[in-house]
This record gives C-alpha cells, structure tokens and sequence, in this order.
C-alpha cells in the first residue's frame, strides 16, 4: 500500500528517485536536506515507501496524539516529550540500541529557516550509535530525490564535514534563499 501511494505522490508531482541498493541500510541516520519547506517531508517518505525503507523522524510529540498523531505515526513519526530536559542525541542513540533496523530522519538544519551552519546532532548521533550517515537529498531544481551515498564517519570531524558539504553544494531547495550551502 505504501509502495503505491509513494510512486502516486511522486508521479503526480514529477519527481524521480534515485537510491543505489548499495546506498540501503538497516541502521543509519538519514540526512534530510535541503530542509526549507513542509513539503520536504512529502517527499522523502515517497522515496522512502517507494524503496521498501521504514524511515522513521523524531518530532515533538503533539504531534503523535490523537487522530492527527495516527497519522504522524504512520508516516514514521516518534514523539518526543520536549518540555523536559532531554538530550535528543542519547535519546536517539537509544532508540539505534533498542532496534535492529532504524534509519532515522534527521533534518541537519533543525529548522525550514536559513542557518549560518548545521546543527551537529546527526553526526553526533551516528557517532555514538556506531552507524553511518546516509545523504538524503531533494534537489527541486532537477526533481530528483534519493539517497546520494553512504558514509561510515572518521575520526577527523573536519574531513567528513567536507565530504558532506561537497555532497550538498550543488543541490537545489524548494527555496534557494532559505539555504546556506556553507554547512559547517
């Protein structure tokens, strides 16, 4: 069922995909950028239906309640409780230890506004987890969306911010001006 709404939505919408099967893993933190719209979302659960991935984003857990938390639920959404002091990295580290697959969804600019960087919760918690990062992407300029590669991360911080920024750098938002292709 999944399958088909997602090949539906991207149909409709002109979008292709591109997601190498030796881009799939069972366990790894999904970088979601660009970042500047609610239609982001959309469409990577689309990409992610169409290629059998359970993808899975952490959101503040209003969002989970009731008839509307149904469906955020479904979509892949898990609640967090963000009135108590949580450390969202553990947290989610966590989450990496108590499962045998989690590809967890992770919006790198925490925000749909223009930042001057990237948080680093993602690195951080692909880290601490001992996962790789795979780098999802939306490019609206060419409507593709996919997965560009799979990065088991180094001891040198710098060097894989590196590759990631080269990665990103010419990848297109819905809007341009909300994204600051400097990351790090």
């Amino acid at each position: 069922m999944k399958k088909i709404i997602a090949n539906f939505v991207l149909f409709i919408f002109g979008w292709k995909t591109s997601y190498l099967k030796e881009y799939h893993s069972e366990k790894c933190v999904m970088i979601a950028a660009p970042h500047t719209s609610n239609w982001d979302l959309l469409f990577a659960i689309a990409v992610y239906w169409k290629e059998g991935v359970n993808a899975k984003f952490l959101i503040k857990d209003d969002y989970t309640k009731g008839l509307k938390g149904r469906l955020f639920k479904w979509l892949g959404a898990i609640g967090v409780d963000r009135s108590k002091n949580n450390n969202m990295v553990d947290y989610a580290v966590g989450l990496f230890k108590e499962t045998e697959k989690l590809v967890l969804l992770v919006p790198a600019e925490g925000t749909r506004k223009r930042v001057k960087k990237w948080r680093m919760g993602f690195y951080h918690i692909a880290k601490k987890a001992n996962v790789p990062v795979s780098l999802g992407y939306l490019d609206y300029e060419n409507k593709i969306a996919g997965i560009g590669g799979l990065i088991s991360l180094s001891q040198d911080i710098d060097k894989d911010m590196k590759i990631i920024e080269d990665f990103y750098k010419d990848i297109t938002a819905k809007y341009p001006e909300l994204y600051n292709k400097k990351i790090y």
